[in-house]
This record gives C-alpha cells, structure tokens and sequence, in this order.
C-alpha cells in the first residue's frame, strides 16, 4: 500500500526559497517515478516536476524550470522539491503522486502541503 506525506509548504514572500519534502512509503525499485503537481484555486491539478525514481532523471514543467531542483532518496524514500525564486503564480496546494509503470496515470496522492507567495 502506497502512502504519502507531503511537507514543508508555508506563506513566503516573492523571491524566497522554499523545500517541499514527501514521505512515501510502500514505494519499490520498480516504481517508474514520483512528481509533484500543484494545484491553484480553482484549476486543475497540473504537472510541476517529477524524477524517475531508479534512475533519478528529473523532468520539469517549463513554468519552473531553472527555479526548481527535484530529486529523490532512494533509501528513506523521500522526494524533494526545491523551489528558488519563488513567484505568486507558484501559489498553491503541492501534491505528490506516484506513476508505478511508464505510461500510467499519476496516483496515490498524498494530502498535499499549501505554498503560499504573497507580499
């Protein structure tokens, strides 16, 4: 049974740093990934980043790259989400889902953590 904890999300201000850490448990070598969606209010769930978890190849949408830095630890199961530069438009509850074989949808979803980017 897959279970996920996701942490770390607060109110920053423009231009601050932030690390976003899920916890996940029941996670193999043969999962193919875990990423991290962001939802706004009144949107959709939406692609932010994401890393194959064996290998550690990140992939990124293009509204974070060269801001975010995903990566993984294999041993303690956790994934991390460093966010720089931080913008409003980054506002928003952050999900962690896992995708267990190449092709299939994202599931598993923790409880998300809400980031907040407000002056």
């Amino acid at each position: 049974q897959v279970q996920l904890v996701e942490s770390g999300g607060r109110l920053v201000q423009p231009g601050d740093s932030l690390t976003l850490s899920c916890a996940a448990s029941g996670v193999t070598a043969s999962t193919f990934a875990l990423g991290w969606f962001r939802q706004a209010p009144g949107e959709e769930r939406k692609f932010v980043s994401a890393v194959r978890w064996s290998e550690g190849t990140p992939y990124y949408a293009n509204s974070v790259k060269d801001r975010f830095t995903v990566s993984r630890d294999v041993a303690k199961n956790t994934l991390t989400l460093q966010m720089n530069s931080l913008k409003p438009e980054d506002t928003g509850i952050y999900y962690c889902g896992v995708q267990r074989s190449v092709g299939d949808p994202y599931a598993y979803w923790g409880r998300g953590t809400q980031v907040t980017v407000s002056s």
